[in-house]
């Protein structure tokens, strides 16, 4: 059986070239491909699940490269063995040439089979052939495509990420800032109120208690002297009602005074 083709690869000659040296992406690549190990520069050995029409095997093989001219091309020399499914051995050459968009891969095969692959028809196997083929070189592209793109990105720099404990604290230092500014806000008190005196129910309270102490002080005995002799005790004496009178203004005046200072 006899093939031949191309396929364009974007992707410069060097990149391909070493792409198809690489274990790693031939695995990837080979359709049905379990396990591919490179024992040496130009020898590796495959693990392979096939199916060709109605027959389905897993062949074991061993490749060897030969007439490398880095990086234009080499020859593949393979053969694997299907058990009872038959076995293929054949010899690949692959050359590679620069192309505008990229690398232009040309490959002829030469290919033997044996077994019970030998009684398909041949039309059935150059089918397969080509449809696995087809299947090779599309992944064989992205495979590059992807790790170029990788690497691209591996190069670019990056930003270190924000600590983002100092960003919560610039955040709770900005709205703080913000906070006095907004109008009927109550979480910080106005410089006035925290300049200003007790509360107005504090200063009423402290008149309410003067005046209670200044009539406690008459009627209770504290200050008998102060009222008139033999008197009524239920009178007050003019000097007794001037003084009550004084205490109250006082208060009075405070409490104005600072409801005043408040505004």
């Amino acid at each position: 059986m006899e093939m031949s083709g191309k396929q364009l690869i974007p992707a410069a000659r060097e990149d391909v070239w070493a792409a198809l040296n690489d274990a790693d992406v031939l695995r990837v690549c080979i359709p049905g491909c379990q396990e591919l190990k490179k024992s040496s520069d130009t020898e590796m050995s495959a693990v392979a699940v096939m199916k060709v029409g109605p027959i389905k095997a897993r062949f074991q093989g061993a490749v060897t490269l030969s007439d490398l001219d880095p990086p234009n091309g080499y020859k593949i020399t393979g053969e694997g063995q299907g058990g009872v499914a038959g076995f293929a051995k054949g010899v690949a050459t692959v050359k590679l040439e620069p192309s505008e968009n990229g690398t232009l891969l040309l490959y002829t095969v030469d290919a033997q089979i044996g077994g019970k692959l030998s009684q398909l028809g041949g039309r059935l196997i150059d089918v397969t052939a080509k449809q696995m083929a087809g299947q090779f070189f599309k992944r064989f592209a992205e495979e590059i495509q992807a790790r170029q793109t990788a690497a691209s990105g591996a190069d670019l720099p990056t930003s270190p990420a924000p600590d983002s404990a100092s960003q919560k604290d610039r955040v709770s230092m900005a709205a703080a800032d913000r906070a006095p500014l907004q109008s009927g806000s109550s979480a910080w008190p106005s410089p006035a109120a925290s300049r200003a005196g007790p509360s107005i129910p504090i200063l009423a309270l402290v008149v309410f208690v003067s005046v209670l102490a200044a009539l406690w002080a008459v009627y209770g005995g504290l200050l008998p002297s102060l009222l008139p002799a033999g008197g009524d005790r239920g009178r007050m004496s003019p000097d007794v009602a001037s003084a009550v009178q004084l205490i109250m203004a006082a208060a009075i005046g405070y409490l104005f005074g600072a409801r005043s200072r408040q505004r």
